[in-house]
């Protein structure tokens, strides 16, 4: 009897032993937060910062410039960004057609005029950037719907060979521009799709004294005009092609012009009164990426930033006055500015512009 107790004594503790050494079906012990898997297989470094998403900018100012800026900005931030070049007035259409469905985030570039077309259509989304502090408040809205970037003079260019062969002087007042000289040899832009065109057609006006003598003077001149072109910058090098006489655009674009070779372009300005732009950036309403859209119009109202064109050759003056002014840029103190009201501007803007339309380019 006592040894089979004892048997079954030592066979108990043979199983209990195999058991306690992992054996059978013996449940694991509770796993501590070092143990568990998720610890385990947790990154060994902290999860990336870099940004997340790709904004689309819609530029209005030159194609090279833009292309720098854009590589800058991905450079300073880490942001992806992509741009698509377009006419202020094309921007303008554009975004309307998008309305319900934005395709892009940011509009960056071109006379503010059009910029206040937009916000009148509610096309925008205000933004006060801190950058923005640093700004003259002659360079943005007070609610942020849009700010300046860059400041830019009419000018007149006119092509060196053709002056000589006609005996002629550059233009220094818009009335030259009738000279029958220049039949068929002036191009302009059209201002249904260039902003800059609607600047120059909203400056005749103010020059001539107003809306009525304006419009005729705008009818004597299209008998004069060659082309109306989609983009108004392209006509400064069109003159400097030898394709026309004279045109008239922002003087910072024809003294890029020069600086690409053509030689040809002559810059004057006229004395009884230029226009000029306020270049300003704005976000897209209902943009999918309000975050980013935000950091980059900080971005651009930077003093690094607002440098990156005198690296293309784009010599607009800088709103931000911590910016290094480029050389080659335009003395507007020597210049006989008007009083040109970039809110009336664009709170007419269609107005005048149906009116051209059905008055003028017949």
């Amino acid at each position: 009897m006592k040894k089979r107790l004892s048997v079954l004594m030592i066979f108990t503790l043979i199983t209990m032993i195999l058991a306690a050494c992992g054996g059978g079906n013996a449940q694991p012990a509770p796993s501590t937060p070092e143990s568990s898997p998720e610890a385990n297989n947790a990154p060994s470094s902290k999860p990336s910062d870099k940004p997340k998403g790709k904004l689309t900018v819609y530029v209005g100012f030159q194609e090279d410039h833009a292309i720098e800026a854009m590589k800058q900005f991905t450079k300073d931030t880490g942001i992806e960004a992509e741009m698509i070049r377009m006419s202020g007035g094309e921007i303008l259409a554009k975004i309307r057609a998008e309305k319900d469905n934005p395709q892009a985030d940011i509009w960056y570039g071109g006379p503010a005029d059009t910029f206040i077309a937009a916000m009148e259509d509610d096309l925008l989304e205000p933004y006060k950037s801190p950058e923005a502090e640093k700004i003259d408040a002659r360079y943005k809205d007070p609610d942020g719907y849009w700010t300046g970037i860059y400041v830019g003079a009419l000018g007149f260019a006119s092509n060196k060979d053709f002056l000589k062969k006609h005996n002629l002087q550059a233009p220094t007042k818009w009335e030259d521009f009738l000279d029958p000289a220049y039949k068929d040899q002036v191009v302009m832009g059209n201002p249904s799709s260039s902003s800059t065109s609607y600047t120059i057609m909203y400056t005749i006006l103010q020059v001539m004294g107003g809306e009525e003598k304006g419009f005729d003077f705008l009818k004597k001149l299209h008998s004069q005009v060659s082309q109306y072109t989609t983009s108004g910058t392209a006509t400064g090098r069109m003159v400097g092609m030898g394709e026309a006489a004279v045109s008239v655009l922002f003087a910072h674009d024809i003294v890029k012009y020069q600086e690409e070779g053509f030689e040809s372009l002559e810059l004057s300005f006229p004395e009884d009164g230029t226009g000029y732009e306020t270049g300003a950036i704005s976000i897209i309403k209902n943009t999918k990426n309000p975050e980013l859209a935000q950091q980059f119009v900080d971005w651009a109202l930077g003093k690094n930033a607002q440098e990156v064109g005198q690296r293309t050759g784009s010599y607009q003056s800088l709103t931000n006055p911590e910016a290094k002014q480029p050389e080659r840029g335009i003395d507007f103190n020597s210049l006989n500015l008007i009083d040109y009201d970039p809110a009336e501007a664009g709170k007419e803007r269609q107005r005048l512009i149906d009116k051209w339309n059905s008055e003028v380019n017949k």
